[in-house]
């Protein structure tokens, strides 16, 4: 009854020391994130671009990963925990903590950016937050789709942008195949992100992460701009929750099909390349 006892504590103190990890990382992600944005939106573009944004987020997720990966894995995205309990990788239990970490951090996050530019946001706005119109705010903190874009194209977007988001991600750790040295993981992570916004941006802002859109949009709404976050755009912000999710669902397939299912276990790999080597010094 006693080592029961023990056991359960060491695994409820994982979990918690997951989540925190999780949370943090997140944090970390989207600190650099939301404020590159609100540098740009607030500086009316003397203070950076889209560029800066783009960077910015990727830099966020590098150091988010080399935060948290060494305890969690580093998820940092609801979408990509989901496929990995959908995958059976991790369980309910762990598929709880991680996103209750992620929305934490990305929640604090966002109040972190709000407070840093509390004086910036309430002078561009006059004190009147808004969602949409000449001194829109609401877009630091969420994406918003672009006004020429459909609701189906946004949600298209979302989900292709996504699919690359996993394969990306899967083609940089998969140790069956040719994953890239785990130190050079979170940085390979980090320009990935940067190409996705680099050339998907325009007409979502890339999410791809309903961790990384729906807390900030919760905390919006509690913090002056309303419910408007949630009901402009046709009732958009349900599409960077559900876009990503099957988007990396679907990308997973994908690189299975393509990939996965025709490697051989890891080891078998790697013993095939010492007998490779091996031949090679014979010669």
């Amino acid at each position: 009854m006693l080592e029961k006892t023990r056991k359960l504590l060491r695994i409820r103190n994982s979990t918690i020391r997951e989540m925190l990890a999780e949370a943090l990382g997140t944090f970390i992600l989207m600190v650099f994130g939301l404020s590159s944005v609100a540098q740009v939106v607030l500086g009316k573009g003397n203070s950076g671009h889209y560029l800066s944004i783009n960077m910015a987020f990727g830099i966020g997720v590098t150091l988010g990963i080399y935060a948290a990966g060494g305890v969690s894995g580093a998820h940092l995205n609801a979408a990509i925990t989901i496929t990995q309990c959908v995958l059976g990788n991790i369980s309910w239990t762990t598929l709880a903590a991680y996103i209750t970490g992620q929305f934490l951090g990305s929640f604090m996050a966002a109040a972190t950016v709000f407070a840093l530019y509390y004086d910036a946001i309430y002078e561009y706005t006059n004190g009147n937050l808004t969602v949409s119109g000449p001194t829109a705010t609401a877009m630091i903190f969420s994406t918003y789709p672009a006004p020429s874009v459909s609701l189906q194209g946004a949600f298209f977007t979302e989900f292709m942008a996504t699919v690359m988001l996993i394969l990306g991600v899967l083609v940089i750790h998969d140790e069956k195949n040719n994953a890239a040295i785990k130190g050079a993981q979170p940085m390979l992570s980090g320009m990935l992100v940067l190409g996705i916004g680099l050339g998907m941006g325009l007409n979502t802002g890339y999410a791809i992460n309903p961790s990384r859109d729906l807390p900030p949009r919760i905390f919006t709404a509690i913090a002056g701009w309303g419910m408007a976050v949630f009901t402009d755009d046709h009732s958009w912000w349900w599409v960077p929750v559900a876009a990503p999710i099957l988007g990396c669902l679907f990308g997973v397939f994908i690189y299975k099909l393509c990939i996965d299912f025709h490697n051989h276990p890891g080891h078998e790999t790697e013993h095939e390349k010492e007998e490779a080597g091996m031949e090679t010094s014979r010669l």
